[in-house]
């Protein structure tokens, strides 16, 4: 380089000529939004399903954010808004022109805040007196649909919240959603059960009517309606051989099916009240099962150490109150649970049949054992002492994809004349009966829930009466869940490819299994000690036996002896189990200690030494002088 460029550049006129390249580079290299997604989850990288829907579009959808500026908006969520406008931008490019973006600032009393009323989008309170807006609107036609607030911990559900909202608006009817069940979820006129008084209908159907027709269904129809699209199945207690039947054709020509089976219906009174036996009563649909490769134990319900509920004496391990490591946190009907309470449920287990594929929604700890259902509402000790770990993490909820195939190979179930059980009719052709599908034609999807009693008002949610209201009050994720199921399947296909965003919380899982062997062993000793107790009492019972009658209550040499050894074993075993809780605590403290300390300092630490190893590789690369 001359001693004229060098001057050139270093002059203003170089600075303003660097200034100019610099931004005409950003300027071709921006234009075509290309991006490289590093991050581990993916977290801005459209879904296919996303795609799929966006690709389907036959006239512009037209989205309006609603984003307030303003100096009232925590700075969490300005920081979450900027990611939702980069997630529409990715919507906008994704859509090809079909995509339509506008974003309003709605200060007060402006014409943008007035829209925002209009559309269904709430303002938020930030503070005493402020309140800002995150929502959008999407309108495609005359549809409208509105996400009144774009919540920061729904933040992993952003894309599919909005990919829902697009198929919803370019829907022209509401989906039909069939409900089969053996339970009074419709409600009950007033009877001697209900104590002259009418049943409501179940909470989960009443939100169900919010947005979709609601189609009763018969337990042991001849066929499933055309218009069904969803069927939920919840607790088919007794259904026979043609109910299965019709479900089975349903699932091969296309609809798709939530069956929420039980080992040990807990809120089935009616089913109680026929004779079924004073505890829980079963359901399962065992031929379906078997043609899909799957099993479901009616007579097993899981107990599970790790996700109990209750403590001491009242300790419950087979009521299961989940967690979200016990979910599958990148699918959509699971993600953003929360928990969820699971009475007596019972596990799949068995290999999808070929040509389907399984995903584990749902899933029990290793710290789990199937116990007889009898058993189940067993508690404290009695319930926990012979427990012995299975090692298995039993899936309790699974979605089954791909091609069905009938398990009615020889045609549709007749009633026997003379013993009234169903039999299949013998053909020699490759049909059965004029109609009866074989085989799926395309790709479907099936999801199967090993628990009923989790959608019941008495599990999911608190109802209160407030000033003649009727308030009603979620406990736990459980309506949430099932809710999510029937949106996947109602919607559009390609809702059930999409996955949820990644999350950047990361719990203390191992602690948690920590926990969890500690509880194991600890019980371990409860029981070692009561076995040892037993064993003196019958010593000094037959050592006061052989002395005689006459003897008195004055212990002999030996009784004493005895005695005293088991005091000793005693106070062992209590120091045994303060030992055990003791290196519990240390154990967790340690980990969530080192935990923080790698958090938090890994990285200043990995930036010093780096800045020091490049110090001293320029001063060993300078000359000296």
């Amino acid at each position: 380089m001359d001693r004229r460029t060098e001057n050139f550049l270093y002059s203003s006129g170089g600075l303003v000529a660097a200034f100019v390249i610099i931004v005409l580079v950003n300027l071709v290299l921006g234009a075509p939004r290309a991006r490289v997604d590093l991050t581990q989850g993916k977290l801005y990288t459209l879904s296919g399903g996303t795609r799929s829907v966006l690709a389907k579009l036959e006239s512009p959808v037209k989205i309006r954010l609603y984003f307030s500026q303003g100096a009232e908006v925590p700075l969490p969520i300005k920081a979450y808004g900027r990611r939702v406008e980069d997630m529409l931008a990715e919507f906008r490019q994704a859509g090809r022109g079909k995509v339509l973006l506008e974003k309003l600032d709605p200060e007060p009393d402006s014409e943008a805040e007035d829209s925002a009323a209009l559309e269904g989008v709430e303002a938020q309170v930030a503070g005493p007196g402020d309140k800002f807006y995150l929502g959008a609107s999407i309108s495609y036609a005359d549809q409208k649909i509105a996400l009144p607030a774009l919540a920061l911990d729904r933040e992993p559900l952003l894309e599919y919240d909005l990919t829902r909202a697009i198929a919803r608006a370019t829907s022209t009817a509401k989906p039909v959603v069939g409900v089969m069940s053996a339970l009074p979820v419709f409600g009950m006129p007033p009877s001697q059960f209900t104590g002259g008084q009418p049943m409501e209908p179940q909470v989960f159907i009443s939100e169900l009517r919010r947005d979709y027709t609601v189609k009763r269904v018969a337990l042991d129809p001849d066929r499933i309606d055309d218009d069904v699209k969803v069927l939920v199945v919840i607790h088919p207690r007794g259904i026979g051989e043609k109910g299965q039947y019709a479900l089975d054709q349903f699932v091969l020509r296309g609809g798709k099916l939530i069956a929420l089976l039980d080992p040990n219906a807990y809120f089935d009174q009616m089913g109680q009240m026929g004779g079924m036996g004073g505890g829980g009563t079963p359901s399962s649909l065992d031929k379906l099962l078997k043609a899909w490769g799957l099993a479901f134990d009616s007579g097993k319900v899981v107990l599970d150490m790790r996700y109990l509920t209750g403590a001491g004496v009242r300790t419950l391990p087979t009521l299961l109150s989940l967690n979200d490591t016990a979910f599958a946190t990148d699918d959509i009907a699971t993600a953003r649970l929360g928990s969820l309470l699971m009475p007596f449920a019972g596990v799949f287990t068995g290999k999808p049949a070929e040509g389907l594929s399984e995903t584990v929604l749902i899933r029990t700890s290793a710290y789990s054992q199937l116990v007889d259902s009898f058993a189940a509402t067993a508690q404290g000790e009695a319930a926990v002492k012979s427990f012995q770990p299975s090692g298995t993490e039993y899936p309790l909820a699974v979605r089954l994809t791909g091609k069905f195939k009938t398990a009615f190979p020889d045609g549709m179930p007749k009633a026997d004349d003379k013993s009234g059980k169903p039999a299949p009719v013998k053909t020699a052709g490759p049909k059965t009966d004029a109609g009866q599908l074989k085989v799926s034609s395309a790709d479907n999807a099936v999801v199967l829930v090993g628990d009923s009693d989790f959608i019941n008002d008495g599990a999911a949610v608190q109802i209160q009466e407030i000033f003649g209201q009727r308030i009603v009050i979620p406990r736990n994720g459980n309506i949430a869940f099932a809710q999510a199921l029937v949106d996947q399947f109602a919607g559009d296909p390609d809702l059930i490819g999409l996955r949820s965003r990644a999350s950047a919380a990361r719990p203390f899982i191992r602690i948690r299994d920590m926990e969890a062997r500690a509880q194991q062993a600890y019980l371990g000793k409860i029981k070692e000690l009561e076995t040892s107790l037993g064993q003196t009492q019958e010593k000094l019972a037959a050592l006061q036996k052989g002395r005689g009658p006459a003897a008195g209550a004055i212990l002999s040499a030996e009784q004493q002896s005895e005695l005293e050894n088991f005091k000793r074993k005693a106070a062992e075993t209590r120091l045994a189990l303060k030992e055990v809780r003791r290196e519990l605590r240390s154990e967790s403290e340690a980990l969530q200690f080192w935990t923080k300390v790698v958090n938090i300092a890994l990285m200043p630490l990995l930036v010093a030494i780096a800045g020091i190893a490049f110090a001293v590789l320029r001063r060993r690369r300078t000359p000296l002088l």
